[in-house]
């Protein structure tokens, strides 16, 4: 089992869960998690491992595939949690990619062609917001910026934990790298509730750890 901690906020109005995944099986994908992917290539393969660096010791959820079909998007989706409005953090550590060497959250998940995707780029050295419609990833540009220009420059580094979170209400979206916050995006796409989870890249090698979900209602 994975250990979940849920602390409930505000009585009905909102809750929050912390996701670690000490006690599951290493090599497994964890329960109530399924894997998919965006576009064509080599299947993804998400598995818990054991690393001594971890946030919450010992496992992370990790993408281990190494293909380096450019437009391959591997998914980690969690089936226990769809909503609309709400915040995700994750701890993630970029490993290795030659093309890519990426780490994303995803929210308002419908299925692999439809979603919403703040990803953590340790190859570019930036952060970048997507919306990913009808299987076509289109950047949105920051707001108070000039259009399409894509995300912000930002230092993520190799070999080493760093923190992604992307609070999200309505059209409004905001993300934060290690607690700053670096860019608001607003877009009217995706206004249902969705599942939530996390996004790769190509041959990125990524690890991922204490997933921390905010549900407003």
């Amino acid at each position: 089992m994975i250990r979940i901690g849920c602390l409930l906020i505000l009585a009905s109005s909102a809750w929050a869960q912390r996701v670690t995944f000490d006690s599951a099986k290493t090599g497994a994908v964890p329960p109530d998690w399924t894997v998919a992917m965006t576009h064509e290539g080599g299947a993804p393969k998400w598995e818990i491992v054991s690393d001594p660096s971890a946030p919450s010791k010992p496992n992370v959820l990790a993408q281990t595939s190494t293909d380096n079909t450019s437009g391959r998007f591997p998914l980690a989706i969690y089936e226990k949690a769809s909503f609309t409005n709400g915040s995700l953090t994750v701890r993630f550590k970029a490993i290795s990619g030659e093309r890519d060497q990426a780490a994303g959250l995803v929210w308002r998940y419908k299925d692999p062609d439809n979603y919403y995707i703040a990803r953590a780029n340790a190859l570019e050295d930036n952060v970048v917001l997507y919306k990913v419609e009808g299987g076509k990833r289109l950047s949105l540009e920051p707001k108070d910026t000039p259009s399409k220009t894509y995300g912000v420059k930002h230092k993520v580094p190799k070999q080493a934990w760093s923190t992604l979170k992307v609070s999200f209400d309505g059209p409004r979206f905001e993300v934060f790298f290690d607690g700053a916050r670096i860019m608001e995006v607003e877009d009217k796409t995706f206004t249902a509730p969705g599942k939530t989870g996390f996004w790769t890249k190509a041959d990125s090698v990524t690890y991922f750890d204490d997933f921390q979900i905010e549900k407003k209602n």
